[in-house]
């Protein structure tokens, strides 16, 4: 394997179900994914079909969505199963491997989540550092925390590089608002592309992790703030 690409390997499984790999390689260096799935593109796909309305790209430049395109080899995988079915998960990754019992839709919201943030989408570039400590099937606190300190480290880094930085969260609510409009329209793109719902329900369950982030930014993250308490006693 080569040490410049990154691999992610989710493994399903199930009683009644083919045991199916679905692999997602990404360039370590520009942490964007590399596509599996060449041209050409189906209708959906087109960055005109179901346009985010905060999209800033031209269809005449751009004539397909960076995400809708990185997603098509995902329908191969996920397009026909219903979203609750129970199924055995392994996350094979460079350094570790990941298992669980979990849904159909927890699964595939899981590596729409990974697509998108490495996805060259200029609403989700700021999500790379995420994918490149990918935490699969990470639930609603998990996402908090990582988002928000991914989010700081970030400032810390502006910082350093001179440029104008800001602690507060005001920024971090801006852009989950920006992938909240992204979710809606490509759940719109997902429905004409598939026969069952595990997809659509994939991109609903991300949705609402990006919902979470938002609620507890504008709520002051009090929910994770008494696991800071000890760096309160280091300033006494």
């Amino acid at each position: 394997m080569s040490e410049d690409i990154l691999h992610f390997t989710y493994r399903l499984s199930a009683e009644d179900y083919e045991s199916a790999d679905f692999l997602i390689e990404v360039d370590k260096q520009s942490m964007t994914l590399i596509s599996a799935a060449p041209p050409p593109y189906p209708l959906w796909t087109e960055l005109a079909y179901q346009q985010c309305r905060n999209c800033p790209l031209n269809p005449e430049q751009v004539p397909h969505c960076p995400v809708a395109v990185n997603l098509v080899s995902l329908l191969d995988l996920s397009g026909h199963l219903v979203s609750h079915k129970q199924m055995a998960v392994e996350v094979v990754t460079d350094r570790r491997t990941i298992r669980a019992e979990t849904t159909a839709q927890h699964i595939t919201s899981s590596i729409l989540g990974l697509i998108m943030a490495t996805s060259p989408c200029p609403h989700t570039e700021f999500l790379k550092p995420m994918a490149r400590f990918h935490l699969p099937l990470a639930d609603q606190t998990e996402t908090i925390y990582r988002v928000t300190t991914m989010f700081l480290l970030a400032q810390y880094f502006r910082q350093k590089d001179h440029l104008p930085y800001s602690l507060e969260l005001d920024e971090l609510l801006a852009l989950y608002q920006h992938l909240q409009v992204i979710n809606l329209h490509l759940s719109q793109r997902l429905k004409t592309a598939i026969s069952e719902d595990a997809a659509v329900n994939g991109v609903i369950l991300l949705d609402l992790l990006s919902k979470s982030v938002s609620w507890s930014i504008e709520d002051g993250l009090e929910e994770i703030h008494h696991l800071f308490d000890g760096y309160r006693k280091l300033a006494q």
